[in-house]
């Protein structure tokens, strides 16, 4: 195959890549609601990270990564210290609404715009799907953390296959 031909060749249309996204993050939803709210923010294995800042940091990341490649909007999510505990629930709220900026902006991606070198945020230079591809990545990274917090707390993480319904 010639690079011409491969660098043409999809290997994932955009919405499938965003339907595999939103599997991923109804499990890394499931597994913020498996904590115990006093748990959160405190508990931490290994000094790694309590879940709740990974949390927050993924609530930061995907809405405003989708929306920025989509705009050149950079901004982020919100002005909240992902550092500072808060409960259970704003947490979930905080990340529906990342996954809803998501769903919003990614249809704004002209198919172009996914191999175009951008800087995101102003400070990370790439091609689009390399840093969407990124956020994904850190997600899946951060909820495994998630699995070894919630085993450390005897509590049953969920299946790490099932991700939910497709959209």
């Amino acid at each position: 195959m010639s690079a011409a031909a491969s660098a043409t060749a999809a290997v994932v249309t955009a919405d499938a890549f965003l339907s595999h996204w939103l599997g991923h993050r109804r499990l890394t939803r499931r597994v913020i609601e498996a904590f115990p709210d006093d748990q959160l923010f405190t508990h931490s294995v290994g000094g790694m990270r309590p879940f709740g800042v990974l949390a927050m940091e993924l609530v930061e990341m995907a809405g405003a990564m989708v929306r920025g490649v989509a705009s050149d909007d950079w901004q982020k999510m919100s002005d909240h210290d992902k550092t500072t505990a808060i409960p259970k629930s704003e947490v979930l709220r905080l990340f529906d609404q990342s996954t809803a900026v998501m769903q919003e902006f990614w249809p704004k991606i002209p198919a172009e715009r996914f191999t175009q070198t951008i800087t995101a945020f102003g400070q990370w230079p790439g091609k689009a799907y390399d840093l969407l591809l990124y956020v994904v990545d850190n997600e899946i990274h951060h909820r495994g953390q998630g699995y070894v917090y919630l085993r450390s707390l005897g509590i049953a993480p969920p299946a790490f296959y099932d991700r939910g319904a497709t959209d």
